[in-house]
């Protein structure tokens, strides 16, 4: 009984140690990474990233309106906000957040409301509170204002690609309509739009087709261990596995409200344009995913791609075109803010967890390391060639340059 009692004691501290070692940071004094922890949870509840993601941005660019105000560090740029000096920045991001969401997800009210009043209750009552969160139901109004009509809500008229008589899956694709939209920081939905994939009969084709063959299949004899425990990590696609990401960068030591409020706006910003820039392409070249190909491997003209018409990809294959990768383009947004935040020293490590690989956690040094990792899962999950990838991140790694100059970091006054 000794060595168990003594085996079980060892085994909880050790647990418990590796769960404070894995979780991401979290900095309990700063609101705004509080207040986006939660609105993170509460987005990640709507049904598919782009709403998701586009959520977030009205909330964090209404978070840094509100934030900004307070501090006077910054023009207001969207909301046109007066100065509030005297207000609480901490009031006016947790009123910010809560409008916001409670406006885009009023079927999470309950959940809205109960994050929002357990935050206001860190904050101490009086006229700077009050005046902080009717700054916050300003800015999130202003920017749902601007929002409105961006595109988002615009009617589906996805036309299938058929012939008369001929039968195509009676399921639209998703969001055909998003590359529509108007974005944050790019000048029009389509100024990134890339050169179209590879021809069929290049070499280049037949180099991805048959690595993601080999590689990306239900059954691999090629892919590692490791390489299917970052298949799984990368499964997942809703803002709560980029955001620990954000938060490991805005805990780190030094930094405020406004610095933070301002970092989680370009990330937001980025990412959703990245999505925009990404749905443009994928429709305007609609073309087929690897489970297609591969089961129609004769058809494409190339001598160096052989048809397996058993091939299954080890993940579902999303419902839209493959061309580029989304996931690429996200995580080098997001990836190319956070290294332009962090600068040429030494940044902290990156952490986030994963809701489709059962909670496991990962880790990474650098933005690029994420980055590199989340395109090279796309591959070993059978849903992306390595083509795609590469052109969904350097497109992605652009987008996040033009959500970094669209507000050039100002230092604390």
């Amino acid at each position: 009984m000794k060595t168990s009692r003594g085996f079980i004691g060892t085994a909880l501290a050790i647990l418990i140690s590796t769960l404070l070692l894995l979780s991401p940071p979290m900095a309990q004094a700063d609101i705004v990474i509080d207040a986006n922890a939660r609105a993170t949870e509460v987005a990640s509840r709507l049904p598919g990233p782009p709403p998701a993601v586009r959520t977030m941005a009205i909330v964090q660019v209404s978070v840094f309106e509100a934030v900004n105000a307070v501090s006077g560090r910054y023009p207001s740029q969207r909301a046109k906000l007066a100065p509030a000096p005297g207000a609480s920045a901490e009031a006016a991001a947790v009123a910010a957040t809560r409008a916001a969401l409670s406006k885009l997800m009023p079927a999470q009210q309950a959940v809205i409301d109960a994050d929002y009043q357990a935050l206001l209750a860190t904050v101490p009552d009086g006229p700077a509170k009050t005046a902080g969160i009717a700054l916050g139901e300003r800015a999130a109004a202003a920017i749902l204002a601007l929002c409105a009509d961006d595109g988002a809500m615009a009617p589906v008229a996805y036309r299938p690609h058929t012939a008369p008589g001929v039968y195509v899956p009676t399921v639209v694709p998703a969001v055909p309509h998003w590359g529509k939209r108007r974005p944050w920081v790019m000048a029009r939905s389509d100024q990134l739009r890339p050169g179209p994939p590879p021809a069929l009969t290049s070499a280049l084709w037949a180099r991805d087709y048959n690595e993601i063959k080999a590689i990306g299949g239900k059954v691999s004899t090629q892919r590692t261990a490791e390489q299917t425990a970052i298949a799984k990590f990368w499964e997942a696609t809703l803002p709560n596995v980029y955001w620990p990401i954000a938060r490991s960068v805005a805990a780190a030591p030094g930094r405020d409200l406004t610095d933070n409020a301002r970092l989680f706006a370009l990330a937001a910003m980025a990412m959703d344009d990245a999505l925009i820039a990404v749905f443009d392409a994928k429709y305007a070249y609609n073309f087929w995913r690897p489970v297609t190909a591969i089961r129609n491997g004769d058809l494409d003209g190339n001598d160096a791609t052989e048809r397996d018409g058993n091939w299954a990809p080890f993940i579902d294959t999303p419902m839209h075109p493959e061309y580029p990768c989304a996931h690429c383009i996200v995580g080098e947004a997001l990836a190319s803010v956070l290294a332009a935040e962090i600068g040429t020293g030494p940044g902290p490590m990156l952490r986030s967890t994963s809701t489709t690989a059962g909670g496991a956690a990962r880790e990474w040094a650098t933005p690029a390391d994420f980055a590199k990792e989340v395109a090279s899962a796309r591959i070993y999950d059978g849903v992306h060639y390595r083509n795609s990838t590469e052109v969904g991140s350097s497109m992605g790694q652009r987008i996040g340059e033009l959500a970094v100059q669209s507000l050039p970091k100002k230092p604390a006054r």
